[in-house]
This record gives structure tokens, C-alpha cells and sequence, in this order.
């Protein structure tokens, strides 16, 4: 099995046995199926709902897309560290049209990004940094997934979701199952195998400081 695929299997196969099981706010449990015929091949799947999340100019002179898993410490650190500076400096300014992309490497990955979207675009990169600020916090329960699920739904309650947007957010069967295709055919277009990758006008680029990063998006912008 070659690492694309893999990745493929690992991600549906952390959903659960034969499908992936969300929670409600009660004590009970959603099944939704993503059998093996259907998952293997990710261009089947229509992806069409699952849009990138793009903050600043559409228009900007450079591109920089970051790769990241929510459930990756590195990618929690490149939030903390650079990206507040990256903002302020770069993507506000009009310089930068930031794209985030998530990587599920996990359950616990493809959940918090379901919650994410559950906000919409004008709410996502709001419950995106409350998911990083509050990484350790919410993905303390370790392995017990109702305990993640229910810190999960805290974050987004705290974000303005009801019990009800949540309920009907994390139990699509639909959207999760086009996320992963999404996800499997975004990690191909640039051989992506680690979080956080930052691709800068195309350009692969691993995890760095704000300085680094800076210097290449101003060698990007003198171009």
C-alpha cells in the first residue's frame, strides 16, 4: 500500500468500523457508513461542497496555503508563534491570500474540522483558533472519544453554535465522507506527508519561524 492510500484507510478507518460514529448532545451514538468500494476511490465522491477557507485578498500577489491537522502540536505552535505576526503583517495588509486546508490524520482531526465548518465561513478561522489555542485542553480526554466530542461541542457553543447547528453538523454523513475525499485529493496535489506544510506560490515549504517565513514571502512579493 503506498502512502496516499494509506493515508486514505487510516483517516476512514479512525471514523470506526464501516463507517464513522459522531455524537449528539445526549448519550447516543449516529452511524454513518463509508464502505470500502466507495472511500478507496476519492474522485467518486463529489467534493463540491467542501470549499477552501481563504483569508484576506483573493487578489494578493502571493499565495501561501498551510497544510495543518488540528490534533498536530506543531501546527497548535505555528499558530501560537507566527501566524498572529503573519496576519498582521501579511494577510491583512493585502499582501498574503491565506488558504487553510486541513489534514485529518485522525478522528479527532476530521471532528474538530466538522465543527469548524459547522460556523460557516464568517465563523471558521474564529473556531479555528479556539481549536488551537485550546488544543490541549479539548484533546485531553485522550482516547475517549465522547469526552473529546463533548469539549468539542464546548468550543462550539462558545462560538455561537447551538446544541442543534452541532447535532446535524457532526452526524452529516455526507460532508465527512466528502472532507476526507477532499482531503486525500488536496494531499496529492503537492505530495503533502507532514503538518504544518506551507506552500508559498507553489512553492512546498516545511514548518518555520516568522522570520523564515518572512524573508520568503518578501523575496515572494520582490518577485
Amino acid at each position: 500500500m503506498n502512502r496516499r492510500n494509506f493515508l486514505m484507510t487510516t483517516a476512514l478507518a479512525a471514523l470506526g468500523a464501516g463507517g464513522a460514529y459522531l455524537y449528539t448532545a445526549q448519550p447516543q451514538m449516529t452511524e454513518f457508513v463509508i464502505t470500502p468500494a466507495n472511500a478507496t476511490d476519492a474522485a467518486d465522491i463529489d467534493t463540491s461542497m467542501i470549499k477552501d477557507m481563504v483569508m484576506g485578498d483573493p487578489d494578493a500577489p502571493v499565495e501561501l496555503i498551510e497544510y495543518a491537522s488540528y490534533t498536530c502540536p506543531h501546527c497548535a505552535s505555528f499558530h501560537a508563534n507566527v501566524f498572529k505576526q503573519l496576519k498582521e503583517n501579511y494577510i491583512d495588509t493585502g499582501k498574503v491570500k491565506f488558504v487553510y486546508r486541513e489534514v485529518y490524520f485522525d478522528k479527532y482531526g476530521l471532528w474538530a474540522a466538522m465543527v469548524a465548518r459547522c460556523g460557516g465561513e464568517m465563523r471558521y478561522f474564529g473556531i479555528n483558533a479556539m481549536l488551537y489555542e485550546q488544543q490541549k485542553e479539548w484533546i485531553a480526554g485522550g482516547k475517549d472519544a465522547m469526552e473529546i466530542v463533548k469539549n468539542l461541542r464546548t468550543i462550539g457553543k462558545k462560538a455561537g453554535l447551538s446544541d442543534a447547528d452541532l447535532d446535524t453538523c457532526m452526524n452529516d454523513g455526507a460532508m465527512a465522507q466528502a472532507m476526507v475525499a477532499n482531503f486525500e485529493v488536496q494531499m496529492k496535489e503537492y505530495d503533502v506527508s507532514g503538518t504544518p506544510t506551507l506552500i508559498i506560490n507553489g512553492e512546498k515549504n516545511s514548518n518555520m519561524s516568522y522570520e523564515a517565513l518572512a524573508a520568503k514571502l518578501d523575496a515572494a512579493l520582490a518577485g
